[in-house]
């Protein structure tokens, strides 16, 4: 007789299909908030996560020693047209995700993306994220291809892997871009 799924304890390890679903549907605490399809975007290894808006990079950015000196580049937003799609040349672009993020002390996550952005010459360059994170992340789209990408709105473009800690942080993501891109 098989055991049955213990889905509130959690030991280290990637979280599993079944494992996301009963966190993001907690009502108390939902690990991801404004999902455009969660059957359509839970995997066996991970959620898809879901493109919002696409900007172009204006000027320069700078990463100081000290979080003062930090300057992100001004973005101009890329259209979409009357179907939700967007022509992008070859080059980097800002991407914003629908899907909002509440990560409790234990858990962790990285992004990959999904395998047919790579097969169309496009990659997505995340960071981490921390532990008591909570936001609606940005990432970088970089278009390689010299003949360019076409993207929809609301396409499941990258995957987030969820990741238990052996022991929760006692003092979680306290950083510049918590709650960035919410409300």
């Amino acid at each position: 007789m098989e055991a049955p799924l213990q889905l509130d304890r959690v030991s280290p390890g990637v979280l599993s299909r079944e494992q996301l679903r009963h966190r993001i549907l907690d009502p108390h605490q939902p690990l991801v908030t404004e999902l455009v399809d969660l059957d359509a975007q839970l995997q066996p290894n991970g959620l898809d996560v879901t493109l919002r808006s696409i900007s172009r990079y204006d000027g320069s950015g700078a990463i100081g020693a000290q979080n003062a000196d930090r300057v992100l580049p001004e973005l101009s937003p890329v259209a979409f047209d009357e179907e939700g799609w967007a022509a992008l040349d070859a080059g980097p672009y800002h991407i914003v995700y629908n899907e909002v993020v509440h990560l409790p002390p234990d858990l962790m996550a990285l992004g990959r993306p999904r395998s047919s952005v790579t097969r169309s010459g496009a990659a997505i360059h995340t960071a981490v994220w921390d532990a008591g994170y909570s936001g609606r992340s940005t990432s970088l789209l970089t278009v390689y291809h010299p003949g360019g990408f076409r993207v929809q709105r609301n396409a499941r473009v990258m995957q987030l892997v969820f990741m238990s800690l052996a022991v929760a942080t006692a003092a979680g993501y306290e950083g510049a871009y918590q709650h960035e891109n919410v409300g």
